[in-house]
């Protein structure tokens, strides 16, 4: 899912636990996947910004000279906008767009 797409809150949203915990039946273990897919979101937000901003990097070493450009701040702004990958995270999982296993659970049932 691309998360500029997204419609997850930008601010904290308290959730019921027993609901978002019925799928897995374990509420550490919902909250381990929407942690690793939490985390695989923050690295693609990373990368495309680092991406982004690899255009205006400057490879000057002299510290005098800082350069201010409206088209990288208007860059950085947008992403400290988004929601944070947490928030998305648990949106996709309370959507059901999160694919998950468990290999031990899978083991034990055969």
């Amino acid at each position: 899912m691309d998360y500029r797409k997204t419609n997850a809150p930008s601010n904290t949203v308290t959730r019921d636990m027993m609901k978002l915990s019925a799928d897995t039946g374990n509420v550490y273990e919902t909250v381990a996947i929407i942690g690793k897919r939490a985390n695989q979101i923050s690295v693609e937000m990373k990368q495309d910004l680092e991406k982004k901003l690899q255009e205006f990097a400057s490879y000057n070493d002299n510290l005098e000279e800082v350069f201010e450009n409206r088209e990288q701040i208007e860059i950085s702004r947008y992403y400290e906008k988004l929601p944070k990958p947490t928030l998305i995270a648990a949106k996709e999982y309370e959507d059901g767009k999160v694919y998950y296993k468990n290999p031990a659970k899978e083991k034990n049932n055969l």
